[in-house]
């Protein structure tokens, strides 16, 4: 049975902060190439909430999980969940900020494993409660690289700087325009009267991690190649062509996906997104391939509803959510459609995105 809030911090915590998880829109595997993306902040999002302890020890608790974790002030977090948060007290002590022993409690209803950025979420809604308790200075930006880094050198996954910009700084409004190398970024409008449809594959990404590394590696080896410091200084496709396989296939979807971003970021119209959108998951499934029947199929049924423009495989892939971008008067009937027909030979899809009616909307603003 959950542990309450009331129960684990002995009434109200000091504290409480939230994130958003984030869809991504176009610029799949580009932020670890120094490229570009359009990210979108989710409805659904992770909140910490945060007190000193009692004692001189750290104590976790994930609600979502229904796990605990408690180790001393000046030990370490076994892996799991509690490795991310220890990862943010770590690098906030890093900036001389002194921070006490804590108690922390956690919760999200992003679901996990579906390529919404869970882990982001719970880094930035982390540092956002850290920030609040302390009253130091950290700026949105700073706070997505500490985020970044909690994720790396404590959770050990090499990810590029994208999950945790959105969850910074995106808002469900815009996209967020964010360039990796160096971390410029904007927000621009959505086309006119689009909405967006997310829904999940339920196909957990298992591979994810370790194609995920080795993926980055590729580019890494195609950037030495061709004489560059990464891939996003390479501006015209044909160059990629002189690679050997499979760098040229995994070289051209990066160079390519920049492109999309960039026309995207530009102003366009839904149904040109669409295109493009369709022409991203295609080179996801084909020069990355990091796709799997069940989202090619999911997708097919997305574009294949009346009023959506285009839909992609969204995340790392193996696994994971679609997005597709819609008229806005379509996107329910045409995700509850989709996934009708997904789930007909037992599947477990569903709908994130437009959020369930019997869902309470959580408006908090981002």
């Amino acid at each position: 049975m959950s542990v309450t809030t009331d129960s684990f911090f002995g009434g109200a915590p000091e504290v409480n902060a939230s994130a958003p998880g984030r869809v991504n829109l176009l610029g799949e595997h580009t932020d670890y190439n120094d490229g570009f993306m359009l990210p979108v902040a989710t409805p659904q999002r992770t909140t910490v909430a945060l007190s000193r302890s009692f004692d001189e020890h750290h104590h976790f608790y994930s609600a979502t999980l229904d796990a605990s974790v408690t180790f001393a002030q000046d030990g370490s977090a076994p892996p799991g969940f509690a490795s991310y948060i220890e990862g943010c007290i770590r690098l906030v002590e890093g900036e001389g900020v002194q921070v006490p022993a804590l108690r922390v409690y956690c919760s999200t209803d992003l679901p996990v494993g579906s390529g919404l950025s869970s882990s982001a979420a719970l880094e930035v809604a982390t540092l956002r409660a850290l920030r609040m308790l302390l009253g130091f200075e950290l700026d949105d930006v700073k706070l997505a690289r500490l985020a970044q880094r909690a994720e790396i050198e404590y959770a050990r996954v090499n990810c590029g700087i994208m999950d945790q910009m959105a969850a910074s700084l995106a808002d469900r409004a815009h996209m967020l325009f964010v360039d990796a190398r160096t971390l410029e970024h904007r927000l621009v409008p959505l086309p006119p009267d689009a909405a967006l449809i997310v829904a999940d594959s339920g196909v957990p990404r298992k591979l994810a991690a370790s194609k995920y590394n080795e993926r980055r590696a590729e580019c890494e080896e195609a950037a030495r190649k061709l004489g560059v410091q990464a891939l996003r200084d390479v501006t015209d496709p044909t160059v990629v062509e002189q690679l050997p396989e499979p760098l040229r296939r995994r070289a051209r979807h990066v160079v390519r996906e920049d492109l999309r971003v960039l026309e995207a970021a530009g102003g366009v119209d839904a149904a040109r997104f669409g295109e493009l959108m369709n022409a991203s998951h295609e080179s996801l499934r084909d020069d990355y391939e990091v796709s799997i029947p069940e989202l090619d199929e999911l997708v097919a049924l997305l574009r294949a509803q009346p009023g959506v423009h285009g839909a992609r495989l969204t995340g790392a892939g193996f696994g994971g959510a679609c997005v597709a971008l819609c008229r806005a008067d379509a996107a329910r009937d045409a995700a509850q459609a989709a996934l009708s027909k997904y789930n007909r030979n037992g599947r477990q899809g569903r709908v994130l995105i437009p959020v369930p009616t019997e869902r309470k909307e959580n408006n908090e603003p981002v």
